[in-house]
């Protein structure tokens, strides 16, 4: 079955490929003909994976999915959000987008602190975050949605060279390295996307036979 998935990042097609296993080829929204930027209006991960998906089969007419996924710490109030790509303000800087996040979490300790200092009562602020992902697949026309969590916390520093996005700064619930270290390999069997892509891929098998 052949499956068009609206990313051009390789990381992912990679993933999705894994989990699928044979029987499957998934080829990018530009390989089917799609090249200009795909829309992301929506104000939820699932809105934006939705509109992602329908704007491939209303073009291709071909089955496909897509995903949308974010980043949320809590003492950023579940920022960034739907901008996780976006928050410096450049689309897919790596780089600049940790830089913020460490900078306005740093930022927001220190309030924290200077506040109980001066005998103000405040919660001590928590590293807690977690990585979403909505995935929706279009398949004979029909909508399916399949969604993951991956909870764990923000390192104080970068540490590792591995995965892509936030990865070197997210320290996943009960580990020690950040997704940065542990490799894609392993990543993938705890990951958010993992997790929604292999309710999907189940989906998908089942469906099959």
């Amino acid at each position: 079955m052949k499956l068009v998935f609206a990313t051009a990042n390789p990381g992912k097609v990679r993933e999705a490929a894994e989990i699928l296993g044979p029987g499957f080829e998934i080829i990018t929204a530009a390989e089917a003909g799609i090249t200009e930027d795909i829309p992301e209006t929506g104000n939820s991960f699932r809105a934006n994976s939705l509109q992602k998906a329908e704007y491939i089969y209303e073009r291709t007419g071909l089955d496909c999915f897509a995903d949308d996924s974010g980043l949320e710490v809590d003492i950023l109030g579940g920022a960034p959000g739907i901008h996780t790509a976006r928050y410096c303000g450049v689309a897919h800087d790596s780089a600049g987008n940790m830089a913020k996040l460490l900078a306005e979490m740093a930022r927001m300790e220190a309030e924290a602190s200077s506040m109980r200092a001066l005998g103000i009562s405040t919660p001590h602020a928590t590293r807690k975050a977690r990585f979403r992902t909505s995935v929706t697949l279009i398949i004979g026309g029909e909508k399916h949605f399949f969604d993951g969590v991956m909870e764990g916390s923000i390192a104080r520093e970068r540490r590792g060279d591995g995965g892509f996005g936030y990865d070197p700064v997210f320290i996943p619930e009960g580990m020690t390295q950040t997704n940065g270290e542990l490799g894609e390999a392993f990543k993938n069997t705890i990951s958010h996307r993992g997790k929604a892509l292999r309710a999907m891929a189940a989906f998908l098998h089942e469906r099959e036979h």
